[in-house]
């Protein structure tokens, strides 16, 4: 067994081999369910719309199969018995004061979770939404960086080499863009693709600015409870998610297209819906690795976000390999190849920053 310690680069590499594993199974899920099983059971004609169809399906019944799985962990092992900076007693009972923002991110986190699967309903390019979602928390990451320096909540500055990271990431997931023929942004014109995309970006800001408000702001002596967090919030938003399920499904003659598909494939799923939520498993995985990811201690959120994100890329990328010698799915494209090239420079300028971050994290202990 490989023992290491909170914090430490060989924490960092374990839970990057567990995020690259389990995001690579559900890679092959969602392109086994959205695509292989798309292409024999659909007509040309109907592609399109079976494909969307898929999608929201595999939405739903995966996010039921991680959910179970996250809260049964955080639940059954207790991790919810939060370890705080304050306690207040509430009706005889000792409430974690960090509830009043936890609690928030796990509703943020149930706007993230349906809008990253409803992007590809848009009126929008597959590589576009790629785009914007994989670019958006790398920008995210360093702006928190900046907006907690600012209020001397972080106390670490954050290394050039981790700047140049994030410029050579942003051009790993944008380099599609030069490739996608027909992307555009003409979904800017459309009312209901707005909302959800601005959803999406304010929700995701909103969730890591907390996560690192949390991280930044540990007491003298209180642990950073990362499962204490990730299971207040997986709590947060199964309830959230549960709650607008059951109000988008009572909705009579909805006018929303979303909402028409979502009534639909929850009251006539295909025969798959089972196997779904089986492959939603492995998102529930996924899940606990993201998390401790973006929390990862002793590092920047920029550091953070960059470490999770380039992982699920290389990951999405495995994922479109794995599924082209399994089932004859598509052949990573050229842009998939530069975008990974993009990537390992990336990486490259990370590991210089873990080097210079231990080494100060190192000289801190001693001091």
């Amino acid at each position: 067994m490989w023992k290491t310690e909170d914090g430490s680069t060989g924490r960092l590499i374990q839970l990057c081999i567990g995020y690259f594993f389990f995001y690579l199974i559900f890679g092959v899920a969602v392109k086994y369910f959205t695509e292989y099983l798309v292409n024999q059971i659909a007509t040309p004609e109907l592609f399109k719309s079976m494909q969307i169809k898929m999608n929201m399906e595999f939405l739903i019944y995966s996010t039921i199969g991680g959910n179970l799985l996250a809260l049964s962990i955080a639940i059954g092992l207790k991790w919810y018995k939060l370890k705080s900076n304050l306690y207040k007693n509430v009706l005889g009972l000792n409430i974690p004061t960090e509830l009043i923002y936890i609690i928030p991110s796990g509703i943020c986190t149930a706007v993230v979770i349906p809008t990253t699967t409803l992007m590809y309903t848009l009126p929008i390019s597959v590589m576009v939404a790629m785009v914007i979602m994989r670019g958006s928390i790398i920008v995210i990451s360093r702006l928190v960086d900046a907006i907690q320096i600012k209020q001397k909540i972080l106390k670490k500055r954050v290394y050039k080499e981790e700047e140049f990271a994030v410029i050579f990431a942003i051009a790993a997931v944008s380099v599609h863009l030069f490739f996608d023929k027909g992307g555009g942004f003409e979904f800017l014109k459309n009312t209901t693709a707005v909302i959800i995309l601005t959803s999406y970006i304010t929700a995701y800001a909103l969730r890591l600015y907390i996560m690192n408000y949390f991280k930044n702001t540990r007491g003298k002596g209180v642990p950073q409870d990362n499962k204490g967090f990730f299971a207040i919030e997986q709590i947060s938003a199964t309830l959230t998610i549960l709650t607008v399920g059951i109000v988008l499904f009572s909705i009579d003659n909805p006018k929303s297209y979303q909402v028409i598909l979502f009534q639909e494939v929850l009251k006539q799923p295909s025969e798959y819906w089972k196997w779904e939520i089986i492959a939603g498993i492995s998102f529930g995985v996924v899940a606990f690795f993201s998390v401790f990811l973006f929390m990862f201690k002793g590092r920047t959120a920029t550091f953070a976000g960059l470490v999770n994100r380039l992982t699920s890329l290389i990951a999405g990328t495995a994922a479109t390999l794995t599924s082209f010698f399994l089932f004859g799915g598509k052949f990573p494209k050229l842009s998939d190849w530069i975008s990974l090239g993009f990537i390992l420079i990336a990486v490259m300028f990370l590991s210089v920053a873990e080097k210079k971050r231990t080494a100060e994290m190192k000289l801190e202990k001693a001091m």
